[in-house]
C-alpha cells in the first residue's frame, strides 16, 4: 500500500528562497515537530537547485555551502516525516537562457519574459520536454524522496505581477501546433476563434503527454514515489490551493477549501487531494498573513470534507515576520494527529450530486459556486461530480436522487448517455442557465427530458426584466413578493405540453426616470421554470442563472426558488434536518457500517470580506433519519459523550453550544 493512500497528510511546505540555501535544518525539523507535521515539502530544483547538481543547464543556489536537499531528507526521515521534493520548470535562471534561448517562451513579437533574472520557459520546448526529465532523474537517482511536486505545470502566460504576455509563439509551439492541426498559432486568446479552441485542445494534449512521460520515469524508479501537481492526469496527489489575492474580484469565496476538496474527493477514487492553505495575503505580500480565523476555517473545512492538512509559508520559520497563525495551525494539526483514525476514509451518504463544469473552455463557474453556496446554507448533503469524470461513472449516478446541472451548455455524447441512464432509473434532474443549449445532441436531450425547445438566448443585463412567482402554493417563500429580478442570460425556450410552467417572464419596460417606470407586461410565451414529472422522477429546468445571481449579489429569492424546487424532488424524510443557522456548515459522513461522523463548523465570523471570532450558537439539534437507533455519540473536541435521543425511527443529536467546530462520532 502506498504511503499516501491512508489520506492522513499533515503537510508543511517551506517555499524556499535562494537565500535559504544554507538554512538550519535542525531548527526547521524542530518547528515541524512542534506543528505535528508528518510531511515536509521543500524545493529541490528547476528554477534553483538546492543540491550540488552535476547538470550543465541547472542553476545551483548561489553561495550554497552544503547539500541542503540531502540533509533535509535524511533528518525528515529520522523524525518520521515523509519528504516531497518541489520542482518548478515553468522558468529558469537567465544564465540558462543565455546559453539555450530556444528553450524559452516568446511573445507574439518574439520577446522573452525576464522577471527579475528568471526567464519564462515553455512546456513545448526541449527544456521541459527533455531536460526537466534529466533533472528529475538526477534527484531520484541520488536522493531518497517520497514524492515530487511540480509548481506552475502547463501553459502559463502570466508573470508574477499579473501581466498576461499572451500565447507562447516560440518555435517549438509553432512547429508542434502545425504538426498536430496544420494551422498557424492563434494571435490571442479568443473563445470565438475556432483556431484558439484548437489551441486549448493542444494545451490539454501536450500537457497530458508530458505527465505521461513524468509518470513513466518516476514509477520506473520507485512506484511508491508520489507524483503531485494541480492536474488530475497521471497524478497521485492532486494539489489545490485556498488563497487570496488583492486583485481578485468580490465576492470573497467562503467555501474555498470545502469546494476544492469535495470536487476531487467525490469524483476520483484513485487520487488524493491536498488542499494547500496559503498563509500569505497574496503573491506580492508574501510575508504578511491572512487572519487566523480564515486559516482556521480553511483547514477545518478541508478536514471535515475528507482531506488531510496542508499549510505553506515562504522561506523558513526562524525569520518569518508573521507568526500569529502558527498556534492555530499547530492546534488543528495536533487535533488531526490525535484523531487521525477517524479521518481519511469518509463514505458519502449524499442523495444529491452537483456537477462541476469542466474548465477546458474557460467556463464561468459563478452559477456552480452559487448553487454550491445555496446547498451549503440549506444544510443539504451533496457530492460534487467533476464533469470530466461523468462519462466514466458507468451507472455511478444511480446512488443519487437528484443531479444538479449548473449552466453547462455542452455535454459529450457519452456524458449525455450517462445522464439519460440516470433519468431512466428514476433519477431527477435540476438544470439551470444555458445547460444543454450547445449542439444538436444537447438540444435533443433538452427536448426529450425537459420538453423544452430552444429559440434563442437573450442577455437581460441592465434591462428591467422580472419573473413572476405565479403559484403561491408552490412558491411558499414568496407570499408577499410577486416579482423577482431577472438579470443576465435567459434561454428563451418553448415548453411543451408535458411541462408544467412557472415563473412567467415579466417583459422589460422603462425604469427611468421614475415618472416612466411602468408598462411591464407578463409573457404568455416564456417562463423561468418548467417541470416535467414522471411519477417520482422529475426534470426541472431553469432557463436563467439563479446561482450566478446568488453568488454575485446574495439575494435570497434565488436561493429559495432553487431549494424549494429541490425539496419538491427529494423525499424530505430522508434528509438531514437541523435548527442550526445558515452560517453553520454541516458535514455528515459514514466511516463504516456501524459508525458515522458529524462535523459542524461555525462560519458566523465571516462578514463578507473580513474574518472574525465566530458568534457562539446554542442548542443545536441535528436530526439523522438514517439512524434508527444510536448507541453512543462522542465529541472528539471535548472527549465526552454528546446527548442524543433515538425514537420514531431516527436519531436526534443535541449540542448545547457550538463555539467554533464540533466533531461527533456516532455509533449505531
Amino acid at each position: 500500500m502506498a504511503w499516501w493512500s491512508k489520506n492522513n497528510l499533515r503537510l508543511i511546505q517551506n517555499n524556499l528562497r535562494e537565500v535559504d540555501a544554507n538554512l538550519d535544518v535542525d531548527a526547521l525539523i524542530a518547528q515541524l515537530q512542534e506543528l505535528s507535521a508528518n510531511v515536509l515539502m521543500m524545493n529541490a530544483g528547476g528554477i534553483v537547485a538546492f543540491y550540488p547538481t552535476q547538470l550543465e543547464y541547472h542553476y545551483r543556489a548561489a553561495n550554497q555551502k552544503k547539500d541542503l536537499l540531502k540533509e533535509a531528507i535524511e533528518k525528515a526521515h529520522a523524525s518520521g516525516m515523509k519528504f516531497i521534493a518541489r520542482f518548478d520548470f515553468s522558468k529558469a535562471h537567465e544564465s540558462i537562457f543565455a546559453k539555450k534561448p530556444e528553450w524559452f517562451y516568446r511573445t507574439k513579437d518574439g520577446m522573452e519574459v525576464n522577471y527579475h533574472g528568471i526567464v519564462h520557459s515553455c512546456i513545448s520546448s526541449d527544456y521541459q520536454q527533455e531536460y526537466s526529465l534529466q533533472i528529475i532523474d538526477e534527484v531520484l537517482t541520488n536522493y531518497d524522496v517520497d514524492g515530487i511536486f511540480f509548481n506552475w505545470f502547463g501553459y502559463n502566460t502570466f508573470d508574477y505581477s499579473g501581466n498576461d504576455h499572451g500565447i507562447c509563439h516560440c518555435n517549438s509551439c509553432k512547429t508542434r501546433f502545425r504538426a498536430l492541426y496544420n494551422l498557424d498559432l492563434p494571435e490571442k486568446a479568443n473563445m470565438n476563434d475556432p483556431v484558439y479552441r484548437q489551441h486549448m485542445n493542444y494545451q490539454q494534449v501536450t500537457a497530458a503527454k508530458m505527465l505521461d512521460r513524468v509518470y513513466e520515469l518516476v514509477k520506473s524508479k520507485n512506484r511508491d514515489i508520489a507524483i503531485s501537481t494541480y492536474s488530475e492526469h497521471k497524478v497521485d496527489i492532486v494539489r489545490k490551493e485556498s488563497n487570496t489575492d488583492k486583485e481578485r474580484p468580490h465576492p470573497v469565496w467562503l467555501y474555498s477549501a470545502s469546494e476544492n476538496v469535495k470536487s476531487l474527493e467525490d469524483s476520483w477514487d484513485d487520487k488524493l487531494v491536498s488542499n494547500c492553505c496559503i498563509n500569505a495575503v497574496d503573491l506580492v505580500h508574501r510575508f504578511t498573513a491572512v487572519s487566523r480565523h480564515e486559516i482556521n476555517l480553511r483547514l477545518k473545512e478541508g478536514l471535515a470534507s475528507g482531506s488531510g492538512l496542508d499549510f505553506c509559508i515562504i522561506g523558513v520559520f526562524e525569520d518569518y515576520p508573521d507568526r500569529e497563525n502558527l498556534p492555530t495551525v499547530s492546534k488543528i494539526f495536533k487535533y488531526h494527529k490525535e484523531h487521525e483514525q477517524y479521518y481519511g476514509n469518509f463514505q458519502s451518504v449524499s442523495e444529491v450530486a452537483l456537477i462541476k463544469p469542466r474548465k477546458m473552455w474557460k467556463t464561468d463557474l459563478k452559477e456552480y459556486y452559487g448553487l454550491f453556496k445555496m446547498l451549503k446554507e440549506g444544510h443539504v448533503l451533496f457530492d460534487v461530480i467533476d464533469q470530466k469524470t461523468l462519462a466514466n461513472r458507468k451507472g455511478g449516478l444511480s446512488v443519487y436522487k437528484a443531479v444538479m446541472i449548473p449552466d453547462i451548455p455542452e455535454f459529450s455524447s457519452e456524458e449525455l448517455q450517462e445522464l439519460q441512464n440516470f433519468c431512466q432509473l428514476g433519477g431527477s434532474l435540476l438544470s439551470t442557465g444555458r445547460s444543454f443549449t450547445r449542439g444538436e445532441d444537447n438540444q435533443t436531450f433538452m427536448q426529450r427530458n425537459f420538453d423544452a425547445t430552444l429559440e434563442d438566448i437573450h442577455d437581460y443585463h441592465r434591462e428591467a426584466a422580472y419573473l413572476q412567482t405565479d403559484n403561491k402554493q408552490f412558491f411558499a417563500s414568496f407570499a408577499e413578493r410577486d416579482w423577482i429580478l431577472l438579470d443576465g442570460s435567459f434561454s428563451r425556450v418553448t415548453f411543451g405540453s408535458k411541462a408544467v410552467r412557472h415563473l412567467p417572464l415579466v417583459n422589460p419596460s422603462t425604469f427611468g426616470p421614475p415618472e416612466r417606470a411602468s408598462g411591464h407586461s407578463t409573457s404568455n410565451e416564456y417562463f423561468g421554470l418548467g417541470i416535467v414529472s414522471n411519477g417520482q422522477q422529475k426534470a426541472i429546468y431553469f432557463p436563467w442563472q439563479p446561482g450566478r445571481l446568488y453568488y454575485q449579489f446574495g439575494y435570497a429569492d434565488n436561493k429559495h426558488i432553487v431549494l424549494d424546487s429541490l425539496e419538491a424532488v427529494m423525499d424530505g424524510n430522508h434528509q438531514i434536518k437541523t435548527n442550526a443557522p445558515q452560517n453553520v456548515e454541516l458535514f455528515f459522513n459514514k466511516l463504516d457500517e456501524e459508525t458515522y461522523i458529524l462535523h459542524l463548523l461555525n462560519v458566523s465570523g465571516f462578514n463578507g470580506v473580513t474574518y472574525f471570532e465566530p458568534i457562539p450558537v446554542h442548542n443545536i439539534q441535528v436530526r439523522l433519519p438514517w439512524l434508527r437507533a444510536c448507541s453512543q455519540a462522542i465529541s472528539l473536541i471535548e472527549n465526552q459523550d454528546v446527548s442524543f435521543t433515538s425514537e420514531h425511527g431516527e436519531t436526534m443529536i443535541e449540542l448545547p453550544l457550538l463555539t467554533d467546530f464540533a466533531a461527533v462520532v456516532i455509533k449505531r
